[in-house]
C-alpha cells in the first residue's frame, strides 16, 4: 500500500483553524482576519520546507506554528491548551515566567510567529538531565525548545503530551538552573520546571531540527 503523501499546506491551514478556534485573536489583540493575514506569509515556507517530511506522530511531527510570548505571553496562552477538556495552566508567577528567553545558541526568527520544523519530544533524553540531553541535541545538530514553542507543540498537536512522554523545555533558560517543563498534572498540561542536573523517567527534552520565519512577518501587528 502506497502511503498518503503529507499535505504541508492542509496542515498549515489545520493549525491556523486551531488558533482560531481557542481564541488566539483575542489574546493577541487582533481581529480573526488580522491574525490570518498575519501568518499567511509562512504558509509557503511550510510547504516548502516540510514537503519532504514524515506525516505528524504523537512523538513527532514535521512543523509547528508558533505565536511567540510577544502577542501570547505564556501565562495567557497554556489555558489554551487543552487535554481531554482539561485546560492547560502555569506553575510560575506571572512576571517569573517572563524572565525565560532563548538561549543565545539558538536563532529565533524576528517577528511575533514562525515555523518550527521537524520536532521530536525527545523520548531517548528520557531519565537524561537537561545539562546533558542538550549535549545530545547539539551532537545531533538539533536545538532544543524554547516555552513558545513548546505551548505551540501541544497546543497543535496535544496528543504529543503522554504520560511518561512529557519533555523539557531547555532552548528558554533565566539565568538560574531551572529547565521549564511540560507534563501532565491532574489530567492537565502543566508547564513548570525543573532543575538542570535531574533527570525524570517520564520527563524528555524535546528538539527541534530548524525554525523558519518570512521577511513579510510584521515585527508588530
Amino acid at each position: 500500500m502506497t502511503a498518503t503523501p503529507f499535505d504541508a499546506g492542509a496542515e498549515f491551514d489545520r493549525q491556523v483553524r486551531t488558533l482560531l478556534d481557542k481564541g488566539y485573536p483575542e489574546l493577541c489583540g487582533l481581529a480573526e482576519e488580522a491574525l490570518v493575514e498575519l501568518v499567511a506569509p509562512l504558509r509557503q515556507t511550510a510547504v516548502t520546507r516540510a514537503a519532504s517530511l514524515a506525516p505528524p506522530t504523537e512523538a513527532r511531527v514535521p512543523f509547528v506554528l508558533v505565536i511567540t510570548k510577544q502577542l501570547a505571553p505564556a501565562g495567557r496562552a497554556m489555558p489554551l491548551t487543552a487535554l481531554k477538556g482539561k485546560p492547560g495552566y502555569v506553575d510560575f508567577e506571572p512576571e517569573d515566567i517572563g524572565r525565560f528567553d532563548a538561549i543565545k545558541e539558538l536563532e529565533i526568527p524576528d517577528g511575533p510567529a514562525y515555523l518550527v520544523f521537524d520536532i521530536d519530544r525527545g523520548a531517548e533524553t528520557r531519565n537524561v538531565t537537561p545539562d546533558a540531553a542538550m549535549v545530545t541535541i547539539t551532537a545531533q545538530g538539533r536545538t532544543p525548545l524554547t516555552v513558545d514553542e513548546g505551548i505551540a507543540f501541544i497546543t497543535h498537536h496535544p496528543g504529543s503530551l503522554q504520560k511518561n512522554n512529557c519533555f523539557s523545555l531547555v532552548g528558554s533558560r533565566c539565568g538560574d538552573r531551572r529547565v521549564p517543563a511540560l507534563w501532565i498534572s491532574k489530567g492537565a498540561p502543566k508547564l513548570g520546571w525543573c532543575w538542570a542536573g535531574n533527570p525524570h523517567t517520564w520527563l524528555g527534552s524535546a528538539s527541534c531540527d530548524a525554525r523558519a520565519g518570512s521577511s513579510a512577518v510584521p515585527v508588530s501587528a
